[in-house]
């Protein structure tokens, strides 16, 4: 039988995670019979089962609900003590991990990383871009320094800081009826576009939920006509007139080139704004706090 060991510790949370043997050996590049002999072999020298396996997927047990907690705390102690191991060197060297969404990866994060990449040569960076849940879950597991996700998310458990403003915008084409209003350069509120058909995006995504919610609180229904999976295809839909949409000020950089007119919402749930997140217990190596540093001298509030 197998040992114990880091590998099978990641193994047993990704299939937590994941509710799936076969997304788990995904994840961490394994196949996926080699994962399901390591579990059952984990399982048989525990003498008991982690997980309720069936047709659907993989579901923790009362006894791997414990251990996947464990494995956890497991996790983060060998990540705490590789970064304690870093902090007796420099900041010129080491490696920095981050967990990204495709908001954060639209906005200034691209940028500054070069500029810390430049000034850092000897640093490591390892970029992933994931969803939200998945890059706090990489944070609690120890598998990331640092996570970058709007702020619409449950982040009491974390240590936070504001990286960047990303308002949400409405957009139309031209020719719609919200046009001029759009165009004048004022705001406007979810309130007076909400009776017009959307262009939706990324059902159950954080855009989804944020406008999920605006419109329950007004009783509200918004009129889908259609639904795409990625802000490039939303700004054509809305450019080639399929109705309005919303988006977040991070991708403004999507409009050039189009017709499309957009304007910022004035409602104080779409003053969003992308932040970082740390484990406050974890270690600060001299690379994070190189980073954390500069991305702080850079952020700038516009109000």
């Amino acid at each position: 039988m197998l040992p114990f060991d880091p590998v099978t510790a990641r193994l047993i949370v990704a299939i937590a995670q994941h509710g799936s043997i076969g997304r788990a050996a995904e994840r961490e590049n394994i196949a996926s019979s080699a994962v399901s002999r390591r579990l059952s072999d984990i399982e048989a020298r525990l003498g008991v089962a982690l997980f309720d396996r069936s047709l659907q997927g993989a579901r923790l047990t009362p006894a791997g609900e414990v251990y996947v907690a464990g494995c956890r705390d497991v996790l983060r102690r060998i990540e705490d003590l590789n970064t304690q191991m870093s902090d007796f060197g420099t900041a010129e060297h080491g490696w920095l991990r981050l967990a990204c969404t495709s908001s954060s990866l639209s906005g200034r994060l691209p940028e500054l990383l070069a500029r810390y990449a430049a000034a850092h040569p000897g640093v490591r960076l390892d970029i992933q871009e994931m969803s939200a849940p998945n890059a706090l879950a990489a944070i609690d597991d120890g598998q990331a320094d640092i996570a970058f996700v709007a702020d619409n998310n449950e982040l009491t458990r974390f240590e936070t800081g504001a990286f960047e403003d990303d308002d949400v915008l409405v957009l139309c084409s031209p020719d719609h009826p919200l046009a001029a209003r759009l165009g004048s350069g004022r705001l406007i509120s979810f309130d007076e576009v909400a009776e017009h058909e959307v262009v939706g995006v990324h059902h159950s995504g954080a855009m989804d939920r944020l406008l999920s919610a605006a419109a329950a609180a007004t009783g509200r229904i918004l009129g889908e006509r259609v639904k795409v999976e990625t802000f490039p295809s939303l700004v054509r839909m809305v450019e080639a007139g399929f109705g309005i949409g919303f988006m977040r000020s991070t991708s403004l950089h999507l409009l050039a080139g189009t017709d499309v007119i957009s304007a910022r919402l004035s409602d104080d749930w779409a003053r969003r704004k992308l932040v970082h997140v740390r484990r406050p217990a974890s270690p600060l190596s001299q690379p994070i706090k190189a980073f954390l540093t500069l991305a702080a001298g850079t952020y700038r509030n516009t109000g």
